[in-house]
Parts: C-alpha cells; structure tokens; sequence
C-alpha cells in the first residue's frame, strides 16, 4: 500500500513490495510512459533527487531502493546480482512498467544490464551512467569494496552530514578525492542526499562482492536493446576507459560529460537528463 513520500524525491510517493520474504521499497512520481532509475554501490534513491523530478515531466519515473540500500531489506545468502536485478524487475511488474527503459548509475547500470540479459523482453533500452562492472573486479577493487562495506566509514560521515554538506571544505574532503570533479560547486541539499545513504543501509558488503565478482562481458552478447553509454570525463572512480569499452561491446554511443566525475547524477543532472531524454525520445 502506497503512503505519504519521504522527503527523499519531491514530489514522490513512497511504495514497498515483498519478494521471496524481502521488503523492497522504492518511489513512484509522474505519469506516462515508465522509466526505471537504479543507484549505484552504497547509494538509494535520493540519489536521483535532481533527475526524477525532471524527468517525471513526461513519465512515470519508478525510483527503487536495491535490496540492503536504503529502505530495503537485505538478501541473505547470494552471491551474484541477478537476485538484486530480479528484486528490480518484481518491482517494475508490479508498477506495470514492464517493458520499459532503465537508467542505471555505477552498479545500477550493472544490475540493469543483468536484468536486460535475464529478462530482454522487460528491458527496452538502457543508460549506463558511469556503469561499473570492468575495472570493479581488479583486486584493488576487490578490496576497496572489501573494506568500505566493513568499515562502513561513510556511516560515520553520514552522521554529520548536517555541518559537511553545506561546507564547502566538508564537501571536498568528502566527494573531492573520488566522487565529484568540483565538490565546491556541488549543490549542498545533493551531497547531503548523497552522505545519507549510509547510515539506512543494512548491507551493501553484499552487493558489493557481488559486483566484485561479476564480469559483465561474458553476457554483454544478450543484451539486445539500444544502449547509451554516458561517462563524466574526470571519472576517478570508473575510468571512461571503461565507458569506451561497454560502447565497443554493446556497439552502442559513449556520450561524455565534462569536467564531470562519478556522481555526475548529482554533479550535472541537467545534462544527464539531457542526454536521457534525448535517447529515449529515439527508441
């Protein structure tokens, strides 16, 4: 049953499903055809705080919380991410919204591109927004992964995201080495959105192996829908090398954006969105 929306995207109603016992809650704004939006590693939601609204204009924009992120309870026991993308498809059947284009940042473009090889039928396009899922499975990565869902030190920042997100000094200590190309200019309500997440995640060490363990390439084969690779230039985090090879792959566009770094649905929505709806305007 719907209720009110948290203040997570305005404008949007909150909205939970259970799947094989698991509690998965997501948000529903706009109406027309449906689009389905999936945050990345660590992230929920709010993360697409600047791009739902814009683009609930002219759609219904399906927002879900992936299972351990967020609102949503956490899957036990797997260990691969097609769980994660099957939670994602049960949540689009049951908002009628399959088919239906995906746009999905960092791992959401992972688990979209998993949900477009388990199910074509339901996927009818997809953006990769700085999708990881080729560097991810080094052994840096590896344990990068290893010791943020461990240590969880985004939970401590998260904390006090009332006093960094509004500073600027605060905001480049906490997105400047990584996650934004100029967190100065990161607009404050978003880098609070974005330090949130982690402390309402039950488990992300999950997703995160999983995601460590996943190599896209061997599947890229059946994915069959128009694809639009979309990469910030200054990507610290996932290179545009690995942009450049999802577009070889797919055979599909690489369209960057500059002076922009991973969180570019937060850095630059408005040329994110630019870039979605010019897309799906075309298939």
């Amino acid at each position: 049953m719907g209720t009110d929306a948290k203040p997570d995207i305005e404008g949007f109603a909150e909205e939970s499903l259970t799947r094989a016992g698991t509690r998965i809650r997501y948000l529903v704004g706009g109406s027309g055809p449906p689009v389905v939006l999936v945050h990345g590693l660590g992230g929920m939601a709010a993360n697409w705080r600047l791009v739902a609204p814009a683009l609930a204009a002219g759609r219904r924009v399906i927002v879900p919380d992936l299972p351990g992120h967020g609102d949503s309870e956490a899957l036990d026991g797997v260990d691969s991410l097609d769980p994660f993308a099957e939670a994602v498809l049960a949540v689009a059947e049951a908002q009628g919204a399959r088919p239906a284009p995906w746009i999905g940042h960092s791992l959401g473009g992972l688990v979209a591109l998993r949900a477009a090889a388990l199910r074509p039928d339901a996927v009818t396009g997809l953006v990769l927004a700085a999708a990881a899922g080729i560097t991810s499975a080094s052994r840096a990565g590896r344990v990068t992964v290893t010791l943020l869902g461990v240590a969880r030190p985004g939970r401590i920042v998260g904390r006090r995201r009332g006093r960094v997100a509004p500073s600027r000094l605060g905001r480049t200590l906490a997105f400047g080495w990584w996650g934004v190309a100029d967190p100065a200019a990161l607009d404050p309500a978003m880098a609070e959105s974005f330090l949130a997440g982690p402390t309402r995640h039950a488990d992300t060490l999950t997703a995160g192996r999983a995601l460590v363990a996943s190599d896209p390439r061997r599947d890229l084969h059946r994915v069959t829908c128009p694809c639009l690779c979309l990469w910030g230039t200054n990507d610290n985090w996932v290179p545009l090398s690995d942009g450049m090879e999802y577009a070889r792959r797919l055979r599909a566009p690489l369209r960057t954006i500059a002076d922009c770094g991973h969180l570019l649905i937060g850095e630059r929505p408005d040329a994110v969105v630019a870039a979605v709806n010019a897309f799906l305007a075309d298939i």
